[in-house]
């Protein structure tokens, strides 16, 4: 692409339309983040009664799943970028499989045994994350391609984040409450898995019209390279990584902040249930943390503006770490307080969602600035996958805590008592581990160059 037409897209301001219709987009991606990472491994062992490392691993699986196909998919939706000038393909058939899918997943009755049931769930677990990748892969490409503006992209990514974060209360508070309004847990989890299967498909179903058609976009789909054999197209986003510096250091701050945040989110039912008492009060959790997230956010873009996106997200990083850590006194005396250290962390979060995916689309301009023929695609496949891993490995960690500390799995209806080194590791994996991770994550951020300057472009002189 020219200096010109990437001064061009620089300067176009996207419409209400877009920026809607993209956001949309987050109600499928929120609701699939939060809600199998929520409950999905206290279903295996409080509900099929599978062991915890063994539930643990099933979700990691699935997600190890996700790491190959993401890239494949990646290169894929550049393919058919350039041969039609569109990625809405492949995030509508996403949008139209999923709901099924992720039914099927919470579909599994105690009767049929640990074995059979852990079977049966990753099954459609894995099917359910496949839908999902071919909708998240070519959704992400696009903010890269919608507009070349260094702010335009800061709130574009704003604004979905305000729907992420309102997904997030719907699915993490409504998801349980739905699961818990019968008096048949079987039966909820159907009800759940259902109900939130079709408002997840809806949502991608919206943004895949985001992705206009190839008389809207001739100058992205000529900027694409050419088809490649599929080998090479796989191997094409560790080609960026190695090249891309400032992609290296973003994916790797993601990453491990994926994985503090996975941490939280799948401990958050067991924090609910052994250390605040009641399996309701997970509704609680989420509204703690996504009532100031929904708040925040357009703060967030107000200072990435002012001081840039990097200096904000590293801001971000230091409030969630902190607020984490203020959790692990929970081990001495649990209570009501920690909705409000969850609060702090809600306001964090907010800009841990926002900035990076908003620093992602720079990186690819910048890549395709340095590189040659952007390949969007295939960054936001091997970004995708980064993200499972965080996200799959924060579900393994609490696995192995609950495992290490002796936590006991049991059946739909049945009680038990957990042993007190369950219930400080518990805490210890929702606190402690979380914050460290998210102070690491700071390390890799320092090596992240990229300013203002680096992306927007000045118009050529007399355009």
């Amino acid at each position: 692409m020219s200096t010109e037409a990437r001064s061009e897209r620089a300067s176009v301001r996207l419409s209400p339309r877009t920026v809607v219709l993209y956001a949309i987009g987050s109600v499928g991606t929120g609701g699939y983040a939060t809600l199998p990472g929520l409950v999905l491994t206290y279903f295996l062992t409080d509900n099929l009664g599978v062991a915890a490392l063994a539930a643990g691993l099933i979700v990691t699986l699935a997600k190890i799943w996700d790491v190959i196909i993401d890239p494949l998919i990646g290169a894929a939706s550049d393919r058919q970028l350039a041969r039609t000038g569109s990625r809405r393909g492949f995030m509508v058939t996403g949008a139209l499989t999923l709901p099924l899918c992720f039914a099927l997943t919470f579909a599994v009755p105690p009767s049929w045994g640990p074995v059979a049931g852990a079977v049966c769930v990753l099954l459609a677990f894995l099917a359910t994350a496949t839908a999902f990748s071919l909708f998240q892969v070519p959704y992400v490409a696009l903010p890269a391609e919608l507009t070349g503006s260094y702010d335009e992209r800061t709130r574009l990514l704003g604004w979905r984040v305000v729907v992420l974060t309102a997904a997030i209360l719907l699915f993490g508070a409504g998801g349980p409450a739905l699961r818990n309004a019968g008096s048949d847990p079987v039966l909820g989890y159907l009800v759940m898995g259902i109900a939130a299967g079709v408002v997840i498909g809806v949502g991608m179903l919206i943004a895949a019209r985001t992705a206009a058609p190839a008389t809207s976009v001739p100058a992205v789909a000529a900027s694409v390279a050419p088809a490649s054999p599929w080998r090479d197209q796989y191997l094409s986003g560790f080609r960026a990584l190695r090249r891309s510096q400032p992609f290296r250091a973003l994916l790797g701050t993601f990453l491990l902040q994926a994985l503090a945040t996975g941490t939280m989110l799948a401990g958050a039912q067991y924090v609910a249930t052994w250390v605040l008492r009641s399996e309701d009060a997970v509704t609680l959790v989420f509204i703690a943390l996504v009532g100031p997230a929904l708040i925040a956010t357009p703060a967030w873009t107000i200072i990435a503006r002012r001081i840039g996106k990097e200096r904000a997200f590293a801001i971000a990083s230091v409030l969630f770490a902190a607020a984490a850590l203020t959790i692990t006194a929970a081990v001495w005396a649990p209570g009501a307080w920690i909705y409000a250290s969850v609060a702090v962390a809600g306001i964090a979060y907010a800009g841990l969602q926002s900035l990076p995916m908003a620093m992602l689309p720079d990186v690819i301009s910048h890549d395709e600035r340095t590189s040659g023929p952007g390949q969007a695609g295939t960054f936001t496949g091997i970004w995708t996958a980064g993200e499972t891993v965080g996200f799959a490995l924060g579900a393994t960690a609490v696995s192995l805590t609950l495992a290490a500390t002796g936590y006991v799995s049991t059946v739909a209806g049945a009680s038990v008592q957990q042993p007190d080194a369950a219930i400080t590791g518990i805490v210890l994996s929702f606190s402690i581990l979380p914050a460290a991770l998210m102070a690491a994550s700071l390390l890799a951020l320092r090596r992240y160059g990229l300013r203002r300057h680096d992306i927007d472009v000045a118009p050529a002189p007399g355009a």
